[in-house]
């Protein structure tokens, strides 16, 4: 665990900064970057603001490293799902494991939802542009799954790989909204199962 030390000179003010960006975590993914002060921040962290900003930089920086933080820990089911032996299984691995994801009743739902929903004014616009940028390479990596898809025979000819990604993008922050807003797992699965009929499959995946 790396140790920081912030503070004034002669005074310095040690914390371990893994664990204060795991409870800065919590407080984005709960409140959104907007709904979070920097009081709620420094008081579930356990710092003062300067340590704060010696530690992370500011409130933008402190965002985005527990952006990276969600994503390793909440996320990687999407990495895993992607290397299922087929495009139809990929999208069914992910969908699933979102499902159970973000209706976990120990966690608030999706963080990138949440931030996106409380995102209030220009002073954010930073802020909608790192989790439109994560929302599109998330995207891309589903691209890049259905191109290959495509031509191992496992899509149809025909099949518009990008629109697919995009389709599946949407369903997934659909899950997350209605997740987030309290409908139920067993709800969201239904939902999952729909969108796997619209999910083309092409010889390959029909010999398997």
């Amino acid at each position: 665990m790396k140790q920081e030390s912030c503070g004034v000179i002669g005074r310095p003010r040690e914390f371990d900064t893994e664990e204060a960006l795991t409870a800065a975590l919590k407080v984005f993914w709960r409140k959104g970057y907007d709904g979070a002060s920097l009081t709620d921040l420094t008081d579930a962290m356990g710092i003062t603001r300067p340590s704060l900003y010696c530690a992370f930089g500011n409130k933008e920086a402190l965002f985005k490293s527990a952006l990276d933080l969600y994503e390793r820990e909440k996320l990687n089911f999407i990495d895993t799902a992607l290397s299922a032996p087929t495009a139809y299984e990929a999208v069914k691995r992910m969908l699933t494991a979102g499902c159970t994801a973000y209706s976990d009743p120990d966690t608030p739902g999706c963080m990138g939802v949440n931030s996106v929903l409380s995102n209030q004014g220009v002073a954010s616009e930073a802020i909608r542009q790192e989790l439109t940028a994560r929302r599109l390479d998330t995207e891309g990596k589903l691209r890049e799954r259905f191109e290959r898809a495509l031509k191992e025979g496992d899509l149809p000819k025909g099949t518009d790989p990008a629109s697919l990604a995009m389709f599946v993008m949407t369903i997934a922050q659909g899950i997350a909204l209605q997740a987030g807003m309290g409908a139920p797992r067993e709800a969201l699965a239904q939902v999952v199962d729909t969108a796997l009929n619209a999910i083309p499959r092409g010889a390959k995946a029909a010999a398997a």
